[in-house]
């Protein structure tokens, strides 16, 4: 009889590779007649559109951007890229808070790609985006417009999940933001925020505030009666404050409490769109569940 070998047995396989996702979603929007409608949808990994809507007529097309695992995770990265086409408009929200898990070493990412044609108009008008503890986030944006294609967007950041009390003590928030108009810059910012940083409490940063925002529009020259309606709704308990420049306008919020922050900004909102389109504001539905 032959000798019998002892068999070899191997350890366990420890799964030490972390899926991350890779979510890309493109769209396109286009005008035919007086219809602007969505006619590109393609997307790749956890983030798509639904379904795209007209609650305000045939002129703008709404649609809402989905990430149906509901978080992002360290090492996540999603990309959205939008076109407008000639003539056409489109409103872009999102269904909740964008929700930024602990980073586990590893930074997760949204990038933002916009290109408007001429005549085209775009508002991305996205709820709010959570950083919970430990998170690590860069958000960026490359936006190009047309000579007369019109920009409304606004970005609403809370550090730490308040209904659970939480403080946003370790982790990092970065930000890079163009805006070009007919290839020339109108509009450069760039910020890195570290949890420990002296900003999140000087005076002449958040001043211990948890929730920031910023709501742009790109359309030329800001009428001085808009401006002024805009300037008189005052908060008793934030920041806010409101720069003209010759094609941006700046809208920022300092404060703690990201439902007053989307108020600001919505009744600015209401304030700044007939002059803009030429319509009145009329809130996505998906605002309203």
């Amino acid at each position: 009889m032959d000798d019998l070998k002892p068999a070899i047995v191997s350890p366990p396989l420890k799964l030490t590779a972390t899926k991350h996702w890779q979510a890309r979603l493109e769209l396109g929007f286009a005008r035919r007649d007086a219809r602007s409608y969505l006619a590109h949808r393609l997307h790749h990994g956890p983030l798509v559109v639904q379904k795209s809507l007209h609650p305000e007529g045939e002129d703008i097309c709404h649609a809402v951007v989905v990430h149906p695992p509901g978080g992002v995770a360290g090492g996540d990265a999603l990309h959205l890229q939008v076109q407008v086409g000639e003539g056409a408009r489109a409103l872009l929200t999102t269904p909740g808070a964008g929700k930024w898990y602990k980073a586990n070493g590893t930074k997760a990412t949204q990038t933002l790609t916009f290109q408007l044609a001429a005549g085209s108009g775009l508002e991305w008008l996205p709820q709010e985006n959570i950083l919970f503890d430990a998170a690590e986030v860069g958000f960026s944006a490359e936006i190009a417009l047309a000579a007369d294609a019109t920009l409304a967007a606004w970005d609403i950041v809370c550090l730490g999940r308040q209904a659970q009390q939480e403080i946003w003590q370790s982790g990092f928030y970065q930000l890079n933001q163009r805006i070009t108009r007919n290839g020339r810059l109108i509009w450069n910012e760039r910020a890195r925020m570290q949890a420990d940083d002296l900003v999140k409490t000087s005076r002449v940063g958040l001043g211990g505030a948890a929730v920031f925002g910023t709501f742009l529009v790109c359309a030329g020259a800001v009428p001085a009666e808009v401006l002024q309606a805009c300037r008189e709704i005052v908060l008793s308990d934030a920041k806010v404050g409101i720069t003209a420049l010759p094609e941006v306008l700046c809208i920022r919020y300092i404060g703690n409490a990201s439902q007053q922050a989307r108020q600001y900004f919505e009744h600015c909102w209401q304030i700044l769109r007939p002059w803009y389109y030429q319509k009145d504001a009329i809130r996505p539905r998906i605002w309203n569940t």
